[in-house]
């Protein structure tokens, strides 16, 4: 299962997952909320593999403090390996505000996804990221372009599925598309989506 940037009625119910079809991991690409992502791991047992978006709402209020999700998995700048695959994770944006959370540096992405890179030496069968690679995916406006580094990193360690989110339904982008150069299959996961691997 696919998430990202959009609580979906679907998924946040009383009720799921009723209805849904049976899942060997989640993986969420960004942008949702810590209340959300524990929904999950309480509704469900599968591993759920996420990264953190550019608007940094993925933490739980408690008490006087904010802590991060429980019960879900990490992946930022890690490998991590579930349901049998080996997934890269990359969270946040190019920055497109001075300051703004959540976001990197050309410099910062260069370093990350190289260090990236590095862990994934092995291969990596998934490519878990907020932001998209270049490509059809990049939105048209600065704060969604896409990031260079990350069709770097899938030019370098050849991922079978690259997954995203950032970019909203308003884009009018395809769901998906097959990279030319890396091969890899690349998805926006935005809202919720069921699919095989």
């Amino acid at each position: 299962m696919l998430l990202a940037d959009y609580v979906h009625p679907f998924v946040y119910r009383e009720g799921f997952p009723q209805g849904a079809p049976p899942v060997d991991a989640v993986l969420a690409a960004g942008d949702l909320p810590g209340y959300y992502l524990e929904f999950l791991a309480s509704k469900l047992t599968v591993p759920i593999v996420y990264v953190h978006g550019n608007h940094a709402n993925e933490y739980v209020n408690e008490g006087d403090g904010r802590i991060p999700p429980r019960g879900v998995i990490p992946a930022h700048g890690r490998v991590v390996e579930e349901a049998g695959l080996r997934i890269a994770g990359w969270g946040g944006a190019p920055r497109y505000r001075r300051d703004g959370q959540g976001q990197y540096s050309e410099f910062e992405a260069w370093r990350g996804l190289g260090l990236l890179a590095l862990r994934a030496r092995r291969g990596v069968d998934v490519l878990l990221t907020h932001a998209p690679p270049l490509g059809p995916h990049a939105g048209t406006d600065f704060a969604h372009r896409g990031c260079r580094e990350i069709t770097r990193f899938m030019n370098r360690r050849r991922p079978g599925l690259v997954v995203h989110g950032h970019i909203h339904e308003y884009e009018g982008k395809k769901l998906e598309y097959q990279d030319e150069t890396s091969g890899a299959r690349v998805i926006n996961a935005y809202g919720y989506r069921v699919i095989e691997v």
